[in-house]
């Protein structure tokens, strides 16, 4: 047994060890933490260190990929960065809407997303390889672009009422194009044969560009096409406009009126356009692109670009964007099934 000063003196030891392990444990959690908010703010600070990357799941020429070149061209003089537009088309917007998914969540790759590869993708394939929702980070709505429902001019039809009535008296018979299976001018089309009570038949091609082309020439009938392509045919004569998809008039056309308000009531169609990062990326990386690019949204050049395709700048938030793609990816994949429209 100890003597009581050598008692003592082992406990005063004791006391003064345990405080030292105290007082080392309180510093290294003190440093733990400061080399986390260190890390996660140098993330921030060292963003754009090498170019970034923008996938448009489209080929070239089409209208999500012109708005992306816009905003590319813009965000590399903001950014003194390079941003490279890379276009993965596929599958209706899905292959490249898959490889932007599986990429690294750090900043360097964005996705332009748009109403068929996001909003209608869940609907319309039973083996999507990515989720519309969980796996991205919504930035921001750029805008909502509506078709322009136009007809040759062989059709004697010059109102959503008139194409009905010629429809119904010849079920069938009256075809219309589409840039492909699952593509927004098919499925507005869809829709509307299903409000209306017509019979149309589908005829899908690769892209708008050659749908639109075959339409022109009377080889197809109508089509649910982009504005800014189809605009030029209807001031040439060579094609008839009917309608716009949208829930109100175009300024560019503000005589043509929009389908529910000729008589489709129910009607209401529009494209959309957003850009998306990979589900992961860091908070303050989406925060710096959401304020840089619904900036860049503002200029004169990108509010030109939409205005021509017959759209006005949105500029969402991220938490916005995200509400509205639940609310496509839940409307759309009910009406996809309720339409019956299936693609595999």
């Amino acid at each position: 047994m100890l003597a009581p000063e050598e008692a003592a003196r082992l406990h005063e030891k004791r006391s003064v060890m345990k405080q030292a392990v105290l007082i080392v444990a309180a510093t290294f959690c003190a440093s733990a933490s400061a080399i986390v908010v260190g890390s996660t703010h140098a993330s921030a600070q060292t963003y754009l260190a090498k170019p970034v990357r923008v996938i448009v799941p489209f080929p070239p020429g089409g209208n999500s990929d012109r708005i992306a070149r816009l905003l590319g061209q813009k965000l590399t003089e903001a950014w003194r960065q390079s941003v490279i537009v890379e276009n993965r088309p596929g599958a209706g917007g899905s292959l490249g809407s898959d490889v932007a998914a599986k990429a690294a969540p750090d900043g360097y790759t964005l996705l332009i997303g748009t109403f068929g590869s996001i909003g209608a993708s869940a609907g319309l394939y039973k083996n999507l390889p990515y989720d519309p929702i969980k796996d991205f980070a919504p930035i921001t709505l750029i805008a909502t672009p509506p078709l322009l429902l136009v007809v040759h001019p062989s059709l004697p039809v010059k109102s959503v009422k008139d194409l009905i009535a010629l429809g119904k008296s010849r079920p069938k018979q009256l075809t219309y194009a589409s840039s492909g299976n699952g593509s927004s001018n098919h499925l507005f089309g869809e829709l509307f044969e299903s409000l209306a009570g017509v019979e149309l038949v589908h005829v899908p091609y690769k892209g708008s560009a050659p749908a639109l082309t075959d339409v022109i020439a009377g080889r197809v009938l109508l089509m649910f096409a982009p504005l800014s392509a189809a605009l030029p045919h209807v001031r040439a004569g060579k094609l008839n406009a009917v309608a716009v998809s949208g829930t109100k008039r175009s300024p560019i056309l503000p005589d043509v009126p929009t389908v529910a308000e000729s008589g489709v009531k129910a009607y209401q169609a529009t494209g959309w356009d957003g850009v998306l990062a990979p589900a992961g990326t860091p908070a303050a990386v989406i925060a710096k692109l959401n304020t840089d690019i619904v900036k860049v949204l503002q200029t004169p050049e990108m509010k030109k670009q939409l205005a021509d395709e017959g759209a006005e700048v949105i500029g969402s938030s991220p938490e916005q964007f995200g509400a509205f793609i639940k609310l496509e990816v839940s409307r759309w994949s009910k009406l996809i099934k309720d339409l019956g429209v299936t693609i595999d």
